[in-house]
């Protein structure tokens, strides 16, 4: 099922999850203890990421076709630039189409270990808006996503080049944005209406990482260019090494953190599960009880009824 079917049927926020293709034995059965616990939150979707440098686009390709046909649940499969010529890229949808996947997150992609800066390969492409291009003007039927930056893509000189970079990526057919993780909700809203500025009018929907590791979290962020707000940073702190208080820190904050953005008016959740369900499970929870979503329509409602 495309993931536009789902949302122009859904009566309340989109909620999906990401996992990543495992490494080892162990990891396998872990990916499918979470996704099976996980599931039963009813998600509207899931996605697995395609690996750096490309290195694992065949184990992303049979993960979502393993776990969409034994959950019934539609799976989206990232889809990047790297390492693959057009031809390459071709096949790879024609594989996805054939085995019924119909739902592809297009990014350009990290440059492979062992090199700074991102280089296409021969008769590749350089920008994930020309792979939403390509994805969109093929004979293809795919539902297209893509990702964007509220604290500004490291690599671009500045908002209004991301933002110009953003919209290019639209216009070439992405339907539907996930937002790269980060931790203070104003940067998100502040986006917002950046992009509805702009002339973007795609759901864009929030990328969360629940905080469950200080040292993990230090080290995404650095990659990512996303910022710890000092009061986050300041919490960790005085967890110090005390693994449980850092998770139960990071439960209590993402589940703040997701009820105030679905309160103000956010289409979704999307979570990076790190192929763990426990803190992802307890915030799930602690939304499904409180519903922040309805105050934001009982504000819409009152506000067009005034």
């Amino acid at each position: 099922m495309r993931i536009d079917d789902v949302i122009s049927a859904r009566s309340g926020p989109i909620f999906s999850f990401e996992f990543f293709p495992p490494k080892t034995a162990e990891g396998e059965a872990k990916l499918r203890r979470s996704f099976d616990e996980l599931r039963n939150l009813e998600p509207h979707f899931f996605s697995v990421t395609w690996g750096a440098g490309g290195s694992t686009r065949s184990q992303t390709i049979s993960i979502v076709d393993e776990l969409q046909k034994a959950s019934g649940v539609p799976g989206m499969a990232h889809f990047t630039c790297v390492g693959s010529s057009v031809e390459e890229l071709h096949a790879a949808l024609a594989e996805m189409e054939q085995l019924g996947i119909r739902n592809v997150l297009t990014l350009r992609g990290d440059p492979p270990q062992g090199q700074d800066t991102f280089e296409p390969v021969p008769d590749g492409l350089e920008f994930a808006s020309e792979l939403a291009g390509l994805v969109s003007s093929t004979e293809h039927d795919f539902f297209i996503a893509g990702a964007c930056y509220p604290e500004v893509h490291q690599e671009a000189p500045d908002g209004d080049t991301d933002m110009r970079n953003l919209r290019a990526k639209v216009e070439a057919g992405v339907q539907y944005l996930i937002t790269q993780l980060f931790f203070d909700n104003s940067d998100y809203f502040a986006f917002c209406e950046r992009a509805r500025a702009a002339g973007i009018d795609v759901p864009i929907v929030p990328g969360i990482l629940p905080i469950t590791d200080t040292e993990r979290l230090r080290r995404f962020t650095a990659l990512c260019g996303a910022s710890i707000p000092p009061a986050v940073d300041e919490a960790l702190q005085e967890c110090g090494d005390n693994k449980a208080a850092v998770e139960d820190f990071g439960i209590a904050y993402g589940a703040e953190q997701c009820a105030e953005l679905l309160a103000g008016g956010a289409p979704g959740i999307h979570f990076y599960t790190l192929n763990d369900a426990r803190a992802v499970s307890a915030i799930m929870a602690a939304l499904k009880a409180t519903r922040p979503w309805d105050r934001y329509r009982e504000a819409a409602f009152a506000a067009r009824a005034g």
